[in-house]
């Protein structure tokens, strides 16, 4: 750990990394080549159920905070309120930037040059994510399950964690494929997420902001 952050420290580093992760999502979005695998089991929830994406993604989040409450033993009203203070400004910027990427030249790219830039997006979300998990003052509830697996769990292993953390997406999508016969949100950025977010987020630790360590772990 790193001595006590500043305020300002705090601020900057929370901004930089929510900025870092609306634009990364909004550039995956508009591109609509797959994302990360929470929002793509949401899509499929939605299509499977008939409920809005906005209400399933909430009903997500609340199992996330569930199953956090569980692997940290008690009951933290800190960090609850911390994931849906967390979730105005990352949907807000999430929306402003897929709306600006729709309007620009890169949804009519070649396809080899489009999937470049996904994996771009999905590597700045991974950044974005080592960056306030390191902070940790407020997390959304599925990277902060990601954080917790990491720590409690698989002794501070990026990739582990968060190939574990995927499971309940994973397992959504499936049981939402054999009742429906259909996928959405799937595609090749999604595998990519999937196989490669892990290192990213752990390899972001060490080269991103390397004096920024682990806080209140």
């Amino acid at each position: 750990m790193t001595n006590r952050l500043t305020i300002r420290q705090q601020v900057f580093y929370f901004v930089v990394s929510i900025v870092i992760n609306g634009i990364g999502n909004g550039l995956t979005v508009a591109l609509n080549l797959g994302s990360a695998l929470w929002t793509a089991s949401a899509v499929n929830i939605a299509h499977a159920s008939g409920l809005q994406l906005n209400l399933v993604m909430m009903l997500i989040a609340l199992f996330a905070i569930i199953v956090n409450i569980f692997l940290r033993g008690h009951v933290s009203w800190r960090a609850i309120l911390g994931n849906l203070i967390f979730t105005i400004p990352f949907s807000v910027l999430v929306g402003w930037s897929a709306n600006f990427f729709r309007q620009t030249s890169v949804v009519n790219l070649p396809l080899p040059a489009r999937v470049l830039l996904d994996f771009v997006g999905i590597e700045m979300i991974g950044v974005a994510i080592s960056i306030y998990q390191r902070l940790n003052i407020v997390l959304h509830p599925t990277d902060e399950m990601m954080q917790l697996v990491r720590f409690k769990l698989l002794h501070g292993k990026a990739w582990a964690a968060q190939l574990a953390s995927f499971m309940p997406p994973l397992a959504a999508t499936l049981v939402t494929f054999m009742l429906t016969h259909q996928i959405f949100a799937i595609n090749i950025g999604t595998i990519f997420s999937l196989l490669c977010q892990g290192f990213i987020i752990g390899f972001a630790d060490r080269v991103i902001f390397p004096k920024l360590k682990h806080q209140r772990i």
